[in-house]
Order: C-alpha cells, then sequence, then structure tokens
C-alpha cells in the first residue's frame, strides 16, 4: 500500500479530512492558514476558503453547508458565498483555548474537542454542538481532562466513542449511546511510549477514523506512520508515510477504500523526507477494508 501526494500546495497544518459522497470531492482544514479546501479527484479541481478563526474541523451538514468547529465556537460554511455564519459561542478563553479535533455521529450532532494552546494543564474539553429542536443551537460540555484532543470517532455499532489526548501519548474511549448523546464509563483504550533517550520514538496519537470492522486506523504525529489497531487496540498493521508528522486519516471515494492523510508542516522541518514530499503534503492510498460513511451535521 504506496503512499502518494496529491498535487495540491501543502498545509502548514493539515486537519479534519472527510469525503463528501454527494460533491465527490475531499475537504479539509488548514488551521494555521485559517482556510477550509477541497479537492475533486475526477477533475483535480482545488478550491479554498478563508475562515474567521483557525478551522479546528470540518463536516458536511445536511443542507450542502459545511460546519466549522473554530477557535471560539462553531460556524456554517457556505462554500456558494464563502460566509461563514456563526451559531454557537463558546464559554472558553479564546487567548488560551480552541476548538480542534471532531466529527459527527449518526444522529447529526458535532463533537469537538479543544485544544489548551500553552500545554501546561489538562484544561481541554470535549464539546457537543446539536440543533436545539426550536430553529437554534445548543451547546454542552461533556468531558474534560485534556490537552490536546484528538482521536475522536465512533465504532460501527455506536457502542463506543474513542477520544485521545495527544500530549498524553493515550487513546481512551467512553461507552455512548446514539439515541440520548450521552457518555458513559471512561476508560483508557491504549497507551504509547512517551519520548525517551535511547528509545526509539513512536510519535503520538493525532486524528483518526474507523473501517467497517471496527479497526482504528490513527495518524501518529512525529511517528511517520499510520497505524491500524483492532477494536482490542493490538497494532494490526503499520503505514509508513513519507511525512513525519501526519496528522489525521479519512476514508473516500467511491468505494471507501482510499485512505486520504493530512499532515503538518509548520515548525516540523524533515529534510530528509521533505526532499521527496513535502511537509504539510495531502496524501492517499489503496487499503482492503473500506472505512465508514461520515455523518453529516444536522442543520436547525
Amino acid at each position: 500500500m504506496a503512499v502518494q501526494r496529491i498535487p495540491v500546495p501543502p498545509s502548514a497544518l493539515g486537519e479534519s479530512p472527510f469525503w463528501h459522497p454527494q460533491e465527490h470531492r475531499l475537504y479539509w482544514c488548514d488551521i494555521q492558514d485559517r482556510h477550509i479546501h477541497s479537492w475533486e479527484p475526477a477533475t483535480g479541481l482545488h478550491r479554498s476558503w478563508a475562515t474567521p478563526s483557525e478551522p479546528g474541523c470540518c463536516a458536511p451538514t445536511d443542507r450542502s453547508r459545511i460546519v466549522v468547529g473554530l477557535r471560539d465556537g462553531f460556524g456554517l460554511l457556505d462554500t456558494a458565498t464563502g460566509h461563514t455564519e456563526m451559531i454557537a459561542r463558546l464559554d472558553h478563553d479564546p487567548q488560551q483555548l480552541r476548538l480542534n479535533d471532531g466529527r459527527c455521529d449518526r444522529a447529526g450532532r458535532l463533537w469537538a474537542g479543544s485544544l489548551f494552546s500553552p500545554k501546561t494543564a489538562p484544561d481541554a474539553a470535549l464539546w457537543c454542538l446539536r440543533a436545539d429542536g426550536a430553529g437554534g443551537y445548543a451547546v454542552q460540555r461533556m468531558a474534560g481532562d485534556c490537552t490536546t484532543a484528538n482521536g475522536l470517532a465512533f465504532s460501527p455499532d455506536d457502542a463506543w466513542m474513542y477520544w485521545a489526548d495527544t500530549p498524553a501519548h493515550r487513546i481512551d474511549r467512553f461507552a455512548f449511546d446514539l439515541n440520548s448523546g450521552t457518555l458513559g464509563t471512561r476508560s483508557l483504550w491504549k497507551a504509547f511510549a512517551p519520548k525517551a533517550e535511547g528509545r526509539l520514538y513512536g510519535g503520538r496519537p493525532d486524528g483518526a477514523s474507523v473501517d467497517v470492522r471496527g479497526n482504528y486506523w490513527v495518524a501518529m504525529y512525529e511517528g511517520g506512520c499510520v497505524l491500524q489497531l483492532s477494536p482490542g487496540g493490538d497494532v494490526l498493521q503499520r503505514l509508513d508515510t513519507p511525512v513525519r508528522c501526519p496528522t489525521m486519516v479519512c476514508f473516500g471515494g467511491e468505494d471507501l477504500r482510499t485512505l486520504y492523510i493530512t499532515s503538518a508542516a509548520h515548525g516540523r522541518p524533515d529534510p530528509e523526507r521533505s526532499a521527496q514530499v513535502p511537509a504539510g503534503a495531502l496524501m492517499e492510498c489503496r487499503v482492503d477494508v473500506p472505512g465508514l460513511p461520515v455523518n453529516s451535521f444536522r442543520e436547525a
């Protein structure tokens, strides 16, 4: 399974890719550059839209817009006009916190974790955005005790929600109730070794996606690879990437067997690797097991 670069400009901090099944194109964020991008494999068309602040995550909506998690709240991007409408603000300090990784559940709620910029304390949180049934939106804090939220994904049966804390080198999971949108017990699911002198560093868990068999595919930041983990947390395979800092993966293409991989360039030079593929590149490879289709946000 060879990883190949997609011919679009590198991102400073690429994140949150998703395959849009109706538009047949890939979307992703460049957090540092404050843009949402799209790429159409059939034509090679690349488009981008500026956002009011850093877009930590994005997902399609049921009304042909893009819901975006920003520094201080959530917005809806109209790709026809380029306008982003803010629909919910967060009760957190935007000088130190911003939204980061997130995705929708099958009931149409958007779950997004935040990032504590000083990275000195586990002050980040997990938020849930949903239509409130009265023409507006409600946002609720669902969990905390995190520094940099990543790796959010749901098992195929919706019994589990995965959530990673990247600096802590760990992936937790919650028992999940799709109907009520509530979380149950949180427990450690997979831990990775931190950096240590004299030991080869395997990276730390960043963004992730789940395939139809329940395997969890996670980008290992600074590890130069994507790992496929079984539902029990065992490493099934390691997919080496030509960049040092892959950031997130998603499944796309008509059969959902193309694995798309975003990466980071900002502050992460790697001369040996970038001679072939630049840091921040968008990449793809074919895989044997298809992924789950993206879930859309249900607008009010």
